[in-house]
C-alpha cells in the first residue's frame, strides 16, 4: 500500500493529506468530500467515479462520506509501506487520465537522458524507456511513427524485454516527450543526428533497428547513413514510398500552424486510431487516442511539427535499394492506411528481405497483435 502523512522518514513515505480525510484502515481512507481529489493529483494518483471509488495505481481506496469522517479533521495520517508511483515530471498533467495498464506501466518507466548534439548548446533531454537485460544478442532500438511517442511500443516492449533483449524505445526529436530547449530545426537531418548521438552515447554497438510507419522511413534513412550502427532492420507497416509531406511543405507558416493544430484535435486523433486498427472497441479507441495525443499537449510541440512539415519530410524511396542489412518486413494483413502492395514492394526492392504478414491486424500490428510481432522479432535476432 501507499503512505499518507505530513513527513517522510525511513520506511514511511508521506505527503500532505487533505484535512477532510481520515485513516479508516490499512487499505482505506474515508473522505468527507471531493475536495481531496485535486490535492492528490500532483502525486500521480488518479481517480475514477469521484467520491465513490478512487484508484491508487492498482490499489483501490474506497472513499465515502460518513458522519464520523465529517467530525474528524485529521491533518495527517500515515500508512507504512511501498511509496506510490509518481508520474515523471516532464509529462503533461493529463497523463493521469490514461487507463490502459500497459500505457501506465510504460509511463512510469519513462526517463529523460541528455544527448549532446550540434543542434543546441545544451543537451537535448531525450525521453526513452530502456531495458538493460542482455542475453548477448544485439540491442533493439525502437522508432515510433509520425507524431507519436515511445508509448506506441507499450504492448510490445515488455514482451521483447521478457525475451531477454536489451531494448531502447526512444522518442524521435520533435515528437514524444523530449525537452528540446533552444533547438529550432526538426527536419530529417536533425532527427538523424539526434538519433545517432543517442546511439553513440548510450548503446555504442550495432543494433537491430525497428521502425513502424514513418519510423520505418527514419530507420531506412538511418541504416543507409550509419551502416556501422545497424546490424539488422525491421520495418513494421513502414512508410517508404511516399514523397515526404507533399504539398504541405509549401504551406505559408500560418496555414502550417493551422494544419498542425488539427493533429491534436480529439475527433481527428480518434478517427486516426479507428483507421489504424483492424478491430477495436470504443473504449480502447478512446484510450488509444489519449495515449497518442498526450505529447501534443507539451509546449513546443506545434513549433517542432511545423518545422518538420516545412522541411519537406522523408523521401527515402531512392535509398531503399541501398539498404544492405538483412531486413524483416512485418505487415498487418488488414492495413487500411498502407495496403499489402507496399509490403510486397519492399520485399522486391530490399536486397536481403523477408516478408511476414500478421493476421487480424491493421496498420499497427505491434499494438493489436504484440505477441505475434514479438515472436517474429525475437526469432529474427542475430544468433550471437
Amino acid at each position: 500500500m501507499a503512505a499518507v502523512g505530513a513527513s517522510r522518514s525511513a520506511g514511511v513515505y508521506a505527503w500532505p493529506q487533505p484535512t477532510n480525510c481520515s485513516l479508516a484502515a490499512a487499505n482505506r481512507v474515508k473522505c468527507s468530500g471531493r475536495s481531496s481529489t485535486n490535492s492528490y493529483r500532483q502525486y500521480g494518483i488518479s481517480f475514477e467515479s469521484s467520491g465513490v471509488t478512487r484508484k491508487l495505481h492498482g490499489d483501490v481506496w474506497r472513499c465515502k462520506e460518513t458522519k464520523r469522517a465529517r467530525r474528524l479533521h485529521v491533518p495527517a495520517a500515515t500508512i507504512v509501506g511501498t511509496p506510490p508511483k509518481v508520474f515523471p515530471a516532464f509529462l503533461p498533467p493529463e497523463v493521469q487520465f490514461l487507463e490502459e495498464p500497459a500505457a501506465r506501466d510504460m509511463v512510469f518507466r519513462m526517463k529523460q537522458v541528455p544527448v549532446q548534439t550540434s543542434l543546441s548548446e545544451r543537451p537535448i533531454l531525450t525521453s526513452c524507456v530502456v531495458s538493460t537485460r542482455a542475453n548477448g544478442k544485439a540491442p533493439l532500438l525502437l522508432l515510433h511513427g509520425f507524431d507519436s511517442s515511445a508509448l506506441e511500443w507499450r504492448r510490445l516492449f515488455p514482451l521483447l524485454e521478457a525475451g531477454g533483449v536489451e531494448t531502447h524505445a526512444v522518442d524521435i526529436l520533435g515528437w514524444g516527450f523530449n525537452t528540446t530547449g533552444d533547438v529550432t530545426s526538426f527536419g530529417v537531418d536533425a532527427k538523424r543526428e539526434h538519433l545517432y548521438e543517442y546511439w553513440k552515447t548510450y548503446i555504442r554497438k550495432p543494433v537491430v533497428l525497428v521502425g513502424a510507419s514513418l519510423g520505418g522511413s527514419i530507420a531506412i534513412d538511418f541504416a543507409v547513413a550509419h551502416p556501422d550502427a545497424v546490424e539488422k532492420l525491421v520495418l513494421i507497416d513502414a512508410q517508404g514510398f511516399a514523397e515526404g509531406v507533399g504539398n504541405m511543405a509549401t504551406f505559408p507558416k500560418l496555414l502550417a500552424y493551422a494544419g498542425i493544430a488539427l493533429l491534436k484535435s480529439v475527433p481527428l486523433r480518434t478517427y486516426a486510431f479507428y483507421m489504424a486498427f483492424y478491430k477495436t472497441t470504443l473504449n480502447a479507441m478512446l484510450d488509444g487516442m489519449r495515449v497518442g495525443r498526450l505529447h501534443c499537449l507539451l509546449p513546443g510541440w506545434a513549433d517542432a511539427s511545423v518545422s518538420f512539415m516545412l522541411s519537406g519530410g522523408y523521401n527515402v524511396a531512392s535509398k531503399i535499394p541501398e539498404v544492405q542489412q538483412e531486413t524483416l518486413v512485418i505487415w498487418g494483413e488488414h492495413d487500411k492506411i498502407l495496403p499489402r502492395e507496399y509490403a510486397e514492394r519492399f520485399q522486391k526492392e530490399l536486397p536481403r528481405s523477408q516478408l511476414e504478414l500478421v493476421k487480424e491486424a491493421g496498420h499497427i500490428p505491434h499494438v493489436e497483435q504484440p505477441s505475434a510481432v514479438a515472436d517474429l522479432i525475437l526469432n529474427f535476432m542475430p544468433s550471437n
